[in-house]
């Protein structure tokens, strides 16, 4: 096997799918292999009507550093096209993410930063060691994250988003849940632990549930408060004839 081949790796326990980023040595840095694999690997636990959850992590130290020197060579010296091209295909990959019935979740040690943090701040929840670190440093080099600034500025406030993408520094674990970009932090060495528990909490969760919620929740975006509302009335009316509502109310009922 080459290092491209392994570049993603995919196992599942119980419910929970795992995708790991496994270049290490590069610090998991990005490139074609591995955007393409995290696409593929989403597509296949999105697929699967026993997993409830998708993890994504990364092998190592790191969870990502953004994109590879490879990756930064082929920009440099590449036409308009080419370079549409590439965008589009990362573009593609954050787009999946929200498109998958089931939530994803991507659980951040050590340093997540450019389109490391990017990727990060795609998924549906963020869980961070204490000790990680976030940033988006492209600025420094004249890049500008613009797929990410579409995502970023739905998770933070407008003039964090800019304050984050303009100074390109690195904030903490702590200082990012604070804004918004990391739903819960844990302490490095409970880490694992603590991220199995909280996956283990969408076992108790209706499928159907989740899976129309997170749909309307990212539809809704852009449409109007009229319409939102309507979106609303169609995703209940919808939840209402799925088994998992009959059966839940059943139980409810039977209750009193």
């Amino acid at each position: 096997m080459t290092e491209e081949s392994d570049a993603v790796l995919y196992s599942t326990e119980g419910s929970v799918a795992r995708i790991t980023l496994n270049r290490p040595q590069k610090k998991n840095a990005l490139n074609d292999a591995l955007i393409t694999g995290i696409g593929e690997k989403l597509r296949e636990a999105g697929a699967s009507a026993e997993i409830r959850v998708v993890l994504i992590t990364g092998a190592g130290a790191d969870f990502c550093s953004g994109a590879d020197l490879s990756a930064l060579q082929k920009i440099s010296g590449a036409s308009i096209g080419e370079n549409a091209s590439d965008a589009r295909t990362l573009m593609e990959l954050f787009a999946l993410m929200r498109q998958i019935r089931i939530p994803v979740v991507a659980a951040v040690r050590g340093r997540a930063l450019a389109g490391g943090c990017g990727l990060a701040s795609a998924a549906d929840i963020v869980l961070a060691e204490e000790s990680a670190r976030f940033g988006y440093p492209e600025v420094k080099i004249g890049f500008v994250p613009a797929m990410v600034a579409t995502i970023l500025r739905r998770n933070v406030s407008e003039k964090q988003a800019f304050e984050l993408l303009t100074r390109g520094g690195e904030i903490g674990a702590r200082r990012a849940h604070e804004i918004g970009l990391v739903n819960q932090v844990f302490a490095d060495e409970d880490f694992d632990t603590e991220v199995s528990a909280y996956l283990t909490g969408f076992e108790k969760m209706s499928q159907s549930a989740v899976a129309l919620t997170k749909s309307l929740l990212y539809q809704i975006d852009g449409m109007s408060f009229g319409e939102a509302l309507e979106a609303g009335v169609d995703t209940n009316v919808i939840a209402r004839m799925t088994a998992d509502c009959q059966r839940g109310v059943a139980r409810f009922l039977k209750k009193d």
